[in-house]
């Protein structure tokens, strides 16, 4: 197996996440990714440190997608329906399936300047200074987007009820003492 072939292999799919989470829409995600790689095939051989094969390609996707939404006229605000589609087959108990659901509906809907952090963060586990290189922003930026970002979801998770059944939403506390203890 060739060393792109290896390459493509072990970043693909974390790749085509972060273009979903950025682009909102599963065929500009997979051109995104797309790109990405061919950018690699080009340009890939000047990148003297091979350990950093990664963050350079989370970093010339991003850019990417920057300079498509440069030229593009408008902004599709699709949701991030593929990650809700993995996590809801990973078989979670339902209610946690929900809020998990709920959250990356929610995170698809934030601006992307707050959205991309989270997503390589706790979807893609970058460390703070590997999204501060992939995003090219101050690592102080990186820290605090994802701390307002966390603090947007949290209330719009409070705000605005989910889609759960209305019987686990009217549950009164009285009938949890009941059934547990």
């Amino acid at each position: 197996m060739s060393e792109f072939q290896q390459l493509v292999d072990a970043n693909y799919e974390a790749l085509f996440r972060f273009a979903i989470s950025l682009a909102r829409d599963s065929d500009r995600a997979r051109d995104l990714v797309q790109e990405t790689f061919c950018r690699w095939a080009e340009k890939g051989d000047q990148l003297r440190d091979r350990s950093k094969a990664k963050t350079w390609l989370f970093t010339t996707l991003h850019r990417e997608f920057l300079s498509q939404r440069r030229k593009a006229s408008r902004f599709s605000d699709e949701s991030v329906d593929s990650m809700a589609d993995r996590l809801s087959e990973e078989g979670e108990e339902p209610e946690r399936q929900m809020d998990g659901q709920r959250a990356l509906e929610l995170l698809g809907a934030l601006d992307e300047n707050y959205r991309a952090p989270l997503v390589l963060f706790y979807l893609q586990q970058h460390s703070y200074k590997q999204i501060a290189e992939i995003l090219e922003i101050p690592i102080g930026t990186v820290m605090s987007r994802i701390s307002r970002g966390k603090e947007l979801l949290r209330r719009q998770m409070v705000d605005e009820p989910s889609t759960a059944p209305k019987n686990i939403l009217q549950l009164e506390p009285e009938a949890l003492k009941k059934t547990h203890g």
